[in-house]
C-alpha cells in the first residue's frame, strides 16, 4: 500500500499519466490526518492569500528529516488532509539556549510574520526563589521574523528572551491593544512563582524585546475550580499557568484562553476582563474542556467560522478541533469536529468535553 512517507521521500512521484482512480489513490497517500500527526501546543494560522491553514508545532525529526531544534508546520486546505510538515524555524547555534522550543505561535503584524517560541537552558541555573522546592533555570519566549508564514524565521535577539532571563517565563503570545500598542502576554512559571501568574510586557514595533516592566494580570489560584481540586505533592503545590491567548468578542469583551491542571489532569479554561482591557481585573470562568486537554487557541476558518484547536492527551498529544460560538461575553463550544480530528464519538457534548 502506498503511504505518505514514500511520497515525501520521492519514491513514488505523482504522474499525470496514471489512470484517474490510481491518481486519486496516490494523491490521498500524500496527506496525513490529525490522529497520525504528533503535535504539542498546536497553533493554526489561516492564511487568506493562498487559502492555506498552517499548523505549527515543535519539530519532529522523524517527520521532517531535519534533526535541528526548531519549529515545523503542517499545511492543509480543508483542516482534514494535511501535508507532511517542514521546518520553518531553526534555533541558531549561537543562541543563548539550545533546548526547549515549546509552544510556537505565528502572528501576522504590519505585513510580516512573527514567531513566538519558548527556549530554555537547563544548565543556566537561576537563584532559587523563597519557599521554592527546586532549582530553576533559564526559560523564556523569544521572537523571530519572516516575510511569509512558510518561514524561514530569523531569531531577533540571540542573546536572551523577550522578558529578562532572570524571570522564568513561557508561552508568550501577541496582543495588540486598541491604541495599537503590541504586548507579549505570557505565563510566569509556577516553578519559580509557586502560584503561577499570567503577565504582560509592552513590545517595540519590531517585537524584539520588552520595553516595560511586567504587568501582573492574574494568578492561577484566582480560579475557584482550581482551588477546589489542588493537590499537594512531594514538589509542593501545582498552581500552573500555561498557554494564554487573547480574543476580542463581537461585543468588545476581552477573553483569554489559558490552561492549568485539575487533580493532575490538563484543563482548557478561560478568563474575562471586567474592564474590557488587558489590565483587567480578570474574572475566571468555568473550564471549557477537561479530559487531559489544553493549550488551546482560536482561529477563524476561510468560511468565517470560529474554531478552537487544542491537544489531548498531554503525553503523546494529538490535535482536537471544536466549532465555537462567540456569545458576546463568553465562548460556547458547539461540537467537537470528530470528522476532522478522528476522536471517538461520544453520546453528548458534556461527555466529549469531560464536564
Amino acid at each position: 500500500m502506498l503511504n505518505w512517507r514514500q511520497i515525501v521521500l520521492g519514491l513514488l512521484p505523482f504522474s499525470p499519466f496514471l489512470p484517474l482512480a490510481a491518481q486519486e489513490a496516490e494523491e490521498s497517500t500524500k496527506f496525513m490526518r490529525l490522529p497520525d500527526m504528533p503535535l504539542h501546543d498546536p497553533f493554526i494560522v489561516a492564511y487568506e492569500p493562498t487559502k492555506t491553514y498552517y499548523l505549527y508545532t515543535r519539530n519532529v525529526p522523524q517527520l521532517t528529516g531535519e534533526k535541528a531544534l526548531g519549529t515545523m508546520a503542517y499545511t492543509s486546505k480543508d483542516l482534514k488532509n494535511w501535508m507532511a510538515p517542514k521546518v520553518v524555524f531553526t534555533v541558531p547555534e549561537d543562541s543563548f539556549a539550545q533546548e526547549g522550543n515549546w509552544a510556537p505561535e505565528v502572528h501576522e503584524y504590519k505585513g510580516k510574520f512573527y514567531i513566538f517560541v519558548t527556549l530554555q537552558d537547563n544548565d543556566a541555573y537561576l537563584k532559587r526563589p523563597p519557599d521554592a522546592w527546586r532549582d530553576t533555570y533559564v526559560r523564556g519566549t523569544i521572537t523571530g521574523v519572516s516575510e511569509s508564514p512558510d518561514g524561514p524565521f530569523e531569531m531577533l535577539n540571540k542573546n536572551g528572551p523577550v522578558v529578562p532571563r532572570e524571570l522564568m517565563t513561557l508561552d508568550g503570545t501577541l496582543y495588540v491593544d486598541k491604541d495599537g500598542q503590541p504586548w507579549m502576554v505570557y505565563a510566569h512559571e509556577w516553578l519559580q512563582r509557586i502560584d503561577g501568574t499570567i503577565e504582560a510586557v509592552k513590545l517595540p514595533p519590531d517585537l524584539s524585546r520588552a520595553i516595560s516592566e511586567p504587568m501582573h494580570l492574574f494568578k492561577a489560584s484566582d480560579a475557584p475550580w482550581l482551588n477546589e481540586s489542588i493537590e499537594v505533592s512531594d514538589e509542593g503545590l501545582h498552581y500552573v499557568t500555561d498557554g494564554p491567548q487573547l480574543y476580542r468578542t463581537k461585543t468588545d469583551q476581552l477573553l483569554m484562553l489559558w490552561s492549568s491542571y485539575e487533580a493532575g489532569s490538563y484543563v482548557q479554561t478561560i478568563a474575562r476582563s471586567k474592564s474590557g482591557d488587558l489590565i483587567g481585573p480578570w474574572e475566571q470562568l468555568d473550564p471549557l474542556v477537561k479530559r487531559d486537554s489544553g493549550h488551546g487557541m482560536l482561529f477563524e476558518t476561510f468560511e468565517g467560522d470560529l474554531m478552537m484547536v487544542l491537544h489531548r492527551p498531554f503525553r503523546g498529544a494529538r490535535g482536537k478541533l471544536f466549532d465555537m460560538a462567540d456569545r458576546g461575553d463568553h465562548l460556547e463550544i458547539l461540537r467537537q469536529r470528530t470528522d476532522l480530528d478522528g476522536d471517538p464519538e461520544y453520546d453528548d457534548l458534556q461527555e466529549a468535553l469531560g464536564l
